[in-house]
């Protein structure tokens, strides 16, 4: 572990270099994804089309801006999902100086296993989540009311949930970060399951809307990929102890 202690302001001042690297990073991804804006939002909003009508609805504009800028948003979308890799690497680079030398050489598997748990937890909730999601919504059509969508709320709530997803994924990092800087280790985080169950189960709630389908199919996962974090953490853990001994010796 490098034993090099900085002042807080070289501290502040590498945060805000890496801080502005992420920002250009998702200037650039967003962009590049400008030019494809409209293509983005129908992949991206289908589920609700086809919620709408079996493939052939449609969504609302009912201000003059509202198209305009939501294919706005939808670039910084897809600019952030493309900058992910470099914020990751941007994390790590900014903890490292606090880790062992063999662990500093581990940001490759960290920006890989963070980028994939990212992209597998919003394509989990995209093909999983939201038709269902979406259909339940629609199951309250009747004959005297007929569901007529704005893009900008659809886009607002599909937004919310394809981030939350693909952030509530990176639960296993989260749990390996916090074994990683001595906060907790395995054995009380194994503990301290029952508490983390309710935890995951309120963060669904609050990030879901309030149906009980995507409550259930964001905090099930959840579950299941604290325990993975969890197992991690006991395993690096073990791996983490040793050096120490040995140099206690």
């Amino acid at each position: 572990m490098d034993e090099t202690r900085l002042p807080l302001t070289d501290h502040l001042a590498e945060l805000r270099n890496r801080i502005f690297r992420v920002l250009i990073a998702w200037v650039v991804g967003s962009a590049a994804a400008w030019s494809f804006s409209e293509e983005i939002f129908g992949l991206l909003l289908a589920p609700a089309v086809a919620a709408l009508g079996d493939g052939q609805g449609t969504l609302q504009a009912i201000a003059p801006t509202e198209i305009f800028f939501t294919y706005l948003k939808c670039a910084l979308l897809a600019g952030f999902v493309l900058a992910l890799p470099v914020i990751f690497w941007q994390i790590w680079a900014f903890v490292s100086p606090g880790l062992y030398e063999k662990e500093r050489h581990a940001i490759v598997p960290f920006v890989v296993a963070s980028t994939l748990l990212f992209a597998g937890g919003a394509s989990f909730g995209y093909y999983q989540v939201f038709p269902l999601m979406f259909s339940f919504f629609t199951s309250f059509d009747s004959d005297f009311v007929q569901s007529a969508w704005t893009m900008r709320e659809v886009f607002a709530l599909t937004t919310r949930l394809f981030l939350a997803f693909g952030v509530a994924f990176e639960l296993p990092v989260a749990v390996f970060f916090l074994s990683l800087a001595g906060i907790v280790d395995a054995p009380t985080l194994l503990r301290g399951t029952p508490y983390a169950v309710l935890g995951v189960f309120v963060f669904a709630a609050l990030l879901t809307p309030p149906d009980w389908v995507s409550q259930i199919f964001l905090g099930v996962p959840m579950v299941g990929l604290y325990l993975i974090g969890v197992g991690v953490a006991y395993i690096f853990s073990g791996t983490r102890r040793s050096p120490a001994k040995k140099d206690e010796a």
